[in-house]
């Protein structure tokens, strides 16, 4: 590859051509800040962007790569979605209600990113506290599919997917609460991967349903994907739900042979609500994996047909608690005019949140009060252990389950906005992961329509290394993840 094609690189392409000084961070970075300049226009992908910032990281990352003191991605560009507090920088969730927020630190996702010597290049676009599967609730406007501009890029993390599927950025985090990296990883036609629930810290990420939120990455690779995890994962002592589980560099097994590994497939996600065109894509995928020695087995999941409505009473739930806290006083948006306090707290929210967080804020507030907690709320938990349990038997069998992450390719903007139901039904395939708090992936695997669908892969606790080694495999032998958009060559 030449400069001209310094978009089109993997995050491991650039930073062995950073090491061999074939190229220098300011080239890189400038290259990635002109492409947006250039495009974002039409995809609206980012909120912000950190131009002179990240020019003046990228020159201070030259002198210590020319000092021979480089870190393990020093000089590298990089964006981050939008609800990551980042340090002096606005951080407005695509919520009015923080539109004027600036967090005074960085999650611990960014202090470690910008530790191992990652260059911020902007804030990506979302849908608003992450509450969305399309990327239309944003208050800064929906995110376009770079395959087309007409479709959905998936949500809440669009704006992220199609930054590094357009090669704006290299790669960009995200957050997955049912789906939310791997819905538009898919149909976007990039990798995106949810880690292990306390895998990764949630200290600075705003929340939307704390037992269910997790951070991850989009990136152009399985092998990107290892390397940042790597320097990410692991124990923060300001997320007491984060694990002490070691951790292990994760590019050092994704070479390692796939033969012998059993990768089951759930009946139930074959038999109904997956488009035909995508199940004899995915049948090829799973052929491929076949081919490098994997073995193929199916597996029995009586309880995951239950996970959208378990999904959405608990998510919803959580949601409300958390969002109580954005009341006008403390910080974020105020509405001006008000009669008394609780005129105030009314027409603030009012204001301040969309008619997504709204309803999902209600629905909540309705599956936790008194008289519908045990009928709602208790009884979600309940079928929660039940769907926890059937992956846990599944693994018994298997060492990783894969499958559809989305049932069809990309669908048009505003098509089911009228609709939630058939909006949520988008994850059917993705939340089963969240509640059961098991990694999983999104790789490309083929077209349909022209348009690019995933491969989903699910692991055990802990078990990224599985599930990033079949990605690699895979990616070893074909080559759906190199491709591009056409408008964005």
């Amino acid at each position: 590859m030449t400069t001209s094609d310094i978009h089109r690189m993997t995050l491991s392409q650039l930073k062995r051509n950073l090491e061999a000084k074939n190229l220098s961070s300011r080239e890189i970075t400038e290259s990635f800040l002109k492409r947006i300049s250039e495009t974002n226009k039409s995809l609206n992908a980012f909120i912000t962007i950190t131009e002179d910032l990240a020019i003046s990281h990228s020159v201070e990352a030259d002198e210590i790569i020319a000092k021979g003191k480089a870190k393990s991605l020093t000089g590298l560009p990089f964006a981050h979605k939008d609800l990551f507090c980042t340090d002096g920088i606005l951080t407005t969730c695509a919520s009015k209600m923080l539109s004027n927020f600036v967090p005074p630190y960085d999650a611990t996702v960014v202090k470690r990113l910008k530790d191992a010597g990652i260059i911020m290049i902007g804030k990506t676009n979302m849908d608003e506290f992450a509450m969305g599967s399309s990327n239309e609730t944003s208050y800064y406007g929906n995110v376009s599919n770079p395959w087309n501009l007409d479709l959905s890029p998936g949500g809440s993390s669009g704006g992220s997917a199609a930054a590094v599927a357009a090669g704006l950025a290299p790669a960009a985090t995200g957050t997955d609460t049912g789906g939310s990296i791997r819905q538009p990883a898919a149909l976007t036609g990039v990798t995106g991967i949810k880690p292990t629930y306390g895998r990764v810290s949630r200290y600075g990420m705003i929340a939307f349903a704390s037992s269910l939120d997790q951070g991850g990455f989009f990136t152009k690779s399985s092998e990107d994907a290892a390397l940042l995890l790597t320097e990410v994962a692991g124990l923060d002592e300001f997320d007491s739900t984060s694990s002490a589980e070691p951790v292990p560099d994760y590019t050092a097994s994704i070479n390692n042979s796939i033969k012998g590994i059993k990768i089951g497939l759930i009946k139930q996600h074959f038999e109904e609500g997956l488009d035909e065109a995508n199940k004899k894509v995915l049948e090829e995928a799973l052929k491929a994996l076949g081919s490098q020695g994997a073995e193929i087995i199916e597996i029995d999941m009586p309880n995951i047909g239950l996970s959208v409505p378990t999904y959405y009473v608990v998510a919803s739930a959580e949601c409300s608690s958390n969002l109580s806290r954005y009341d006008g006083i403390r910080f974020g948006h105020r509405a001006e005019n008000f009669n008394d306090l609780t005129d105030f707290y009314s027409k603030t929210r009012g204001e301040g949140f969309g008619s997504e967080v709204k309803r999902r804020i209600m629905t909540g507030t309705y599956v936790l009060s008194a008289g519908y907690y045990d009928a709602y709320y208790l009884k979600a938990q309940k079928v929660r252990q039940l769907i926890s349990e059937d992956f846990k038997n599944a693994f018994e069998k298997v060492n990783v389950i894969a499958g559809p992450t989305t049932p069809s390719p990309a669908f048009p903007l505003g098509a089911k906005m009228d609709d939630p139901i058939e909006m949520y039904l988008n994850d059917i395939f993705t939340i089963g992961a969240n509640l059961a708090g098991l990694p999983a992936m999104s790789i490309p695997c083929g077209f349909v329509n022209d348009l690019p669908i995933g491969l989903q892969l699910i692991g055990k606790h802990f078990g990224e290394e599985s599930i990033l080694q079949c990605g690699h495999q895979y990616q070893q032998i074909t080559d759906w993840h190199q491709q591009v958009p056409e408008d964005f060559k």
